[in-house]
Order: C-alpha cells, then structure tokens, then sequence
C-alpha cells in the first residue's frame, strides 16, 4: 500500500486560498473535529491565537490528498520548485472537447481569482499555466 501524502501551502490568507482550492479540485472544507463546530471553534479551545488559525481541504470521495492552508507572514518571493498540474479535462475523448473543459475550468478559476500565465502546447499535450490567488503557480490540463 501507498504512503499517504498531503500538500501544504504557505498562505497569507489560509481561508481564502482553501477556497479558491476547493473550487479548482471540487474539493469540499475538511470538516472539524468531532464535537466542534468549526475549525475556528476548535482553534480557540485550544488557545491558537487567530493568526495561526488554518484551513484545510480535501477530496469528497477520498481519492486525492488533503490539501493545508499555514498562515506565514511574508509574501511568495520565487517561481514554485513543485506545482499542481489540474486535470479539468480528464475523461474528454478527443482533443477538441479536452481544451474546451479546460478553456471552461480556466475561466472559472480566472473568476475566482486566479491569473493566466500561458499556454503551452507540447509533443505530450496541451495545458494553461496559470497562478491562484497567491501566486502559486498549477497547470490545468
């Protein structure tokens, strides 16, 4: 069996960006743990002072990782060693209706906030760069 993986950010605003994320993946808020309302409630019965409250996401259906929101005071200052590579297209039979869903899903996430860097067409396929809200930078594919 595998090992798990979950993947972290560094955020300056962790809700935000969780819910930027949550409409990119159709992922859906971690819930909080049992016996607390929120995560907010949660943080607060354990004294974490509300700059060091986080965010979380994760796959409805259990396939993909969790993905964490950590709150850091300085801004993103480099191009990301690792990136998200979306997968808006996944399923689509021929390249025509692939670029479409992916064309549909950028726009989506522009609207959310993101920004569109580029595209790229290559031997092994075609994708959009583009960065969230924060400036990480994911493809959609």
């Amino acid at each position: 069996m595998a090992i798990g993986v979950q993947v972290t950010f560094d955020a300056s605003d962790p809700q935000k960006l969780a819910e930027f994320w949550v409409l990119a993946l159709d992922y859906v808020p971690d819930p909080p743990p049992p016996g607390f309302i929120s995560w907010g409630a949660f943080a607060t019965a354990h004294g974490m002072p509300r700059d060091q409250w986080r965010a979380a996401v994760i796959d409805p259906e259990g396939r993909g990782p969790r993905l964490l929101f950590l709150p850091v005071p300085e801004g993103k200052t480099a191009k990301n060693r690792m990136h998200l590579d979306v997968h808006a297209s996944a399923g689509a039979p021929d390249p025509v209706l692939r670029r479409a869903a992916v064309a549909e899903h950028v726009e989506r996430l522009v609207a959310a906030g993101a920004t569109r860097l580029r595209e790229v067409e290559e031997e092994f396929g075609y994708c959009v760069v583009m960065q969230d809200p924060e400036g990480n930078e994911f493809c959609v594919t």
